[in-house]
């Protein structure tokens, strides 16, 4: 699948806009695109800039004159991505754009700047930034990109148009993964884990995820079989697999999707590793309201052992 065809598709309210913009020549100078993680935004960006770059005397962006590949692998010198210094993007950062790139395009009167997570510039450096978005200089587009549109500077927000990007579907995601060679029940697992692309692939290409995942299904078949080794495999394997706390959320995050895979698929009557057991549907139910409490009682600083053992009792026992 190709970038405007997946931007069209994810994003068709957003694409649209921009592409009638393109087309009638009335980009504006501030652009501030907001929305969670892995919903297009940088691609969008990306795409975009080339569209204001491209050679072609057609459609644009073509995607492979030039411009449009050089813009793809961050060559172009008129075109500046800003990524934060440590927690921040600081004022020395707009200070250097004011000094070098602002004065004259290297190739041309046009000029694009990028600033990726946004919310992290410090008030200063906004402060800064407004005389750009004020009193543009020439043929100049700043393109704002954030999370978190609430820590973005008002006066920065309200000179720029805004355009939010959606939350991705499952089905959606999912897609987009297997467009990624993942396999397609890799795909839908981690769709339903993450509505990020990037965090998705990231999970799928690191080993300890893969090994977590495997323990919990692990745990799940034990569950479901009714084997009171599930106990013994909380202290054996769990705990020692999952080892801080971010990875101790992860693994009730990870259950709660194979519980909720483990109900569809006996809604469906489909057969599979885990749903070959003798939970009813109301105790799939049971299990998924189970994983929430345990959940929240970690949050509340229970050991993360206890809390599994206590699950897991519950689950024999019910």
């Amino acid at each position: 699948m190709n970038s405007k065809m997946s931007l069209a598709k994810l994003q068709p309210l957003v694409y649209q806009q921009l592409s009638t913009s393109i087309t009638k020549g009335r980009l504006t100078h501030a652009y501030l695109f907001e929305g969670a993680s892995g919903t297009g935004k940088k691609e969008m960006a990306l795409w975009l800039t080339q569209a204001i770059f491209c050679l072609s005397e057609g459609a644009r962006p073509c995607a492979e004159c030039h411009n449009c590949q050089r813009i793809l692998v961050g060559d172009h010198p008129d075109v500046l991505t800003i990524i934060p210094e440590g927690q921040t993007i600081k004022v020395d950062q707009i200070r250097d754009i004011k000094a070098t790139f602002i004065k004259s395009g290297m190739e041309s009167q046009k000029k694009v700047v990028i600033i990726e997570e946004a919310e992290k510039l410090t008030t200063s450096a906004s402060n800064s930034l407004l005389k750009f978005i004020e009193e543009p200089d020439g043929d100049m587009i700043i393109l704002f990109i954030t999370d978190s549109k609430a820590r973005i500077l008002p006066t920065i927000q309200s000179r720029c148009q805004l355009l939010h990007f959606n939350p991705l579907s499952k089905k959606q995601l999912s897609l987009l993964l297997t467009a990624e060679d993942i396999p397609p029940i890799e795909a839908k697992f981690l769709a339903e884990l993450t509505n990020s692309k990037e965090k998705a692939i990231e999970f799928y290409r690191d080993e300890w995820f893969n090994e977590s995942k495997e323990a919990v299904l692990k745990w799940v078949t034990y569950l479901v079989e009714s084997n009171h080794f599930s106990f013994v495999f909380v202290q054996q394997k769990l705990v020692k697999q999952f080892k801080d706390k971010k990875q101790q959320l992860l693994m009730f995050d990870m259950l709660l999707v194979y519980f909720n895979q483990l109900l569809y698929n006996k809604v469906r009557g489909e057969d599979t590793q885990v749903t070959r057991s003798k939970w009813s549907q109301q105790k799939i139910v049971t299990g998924i309201e189970q994983t929430l409490i345990s959940r929240k009682k970690f949050e509340a600083n229970v050991s993360f052992q206890n809390v599994c053992e206590q699950l897991t009792i519950t689950l024999l026992d019910g």
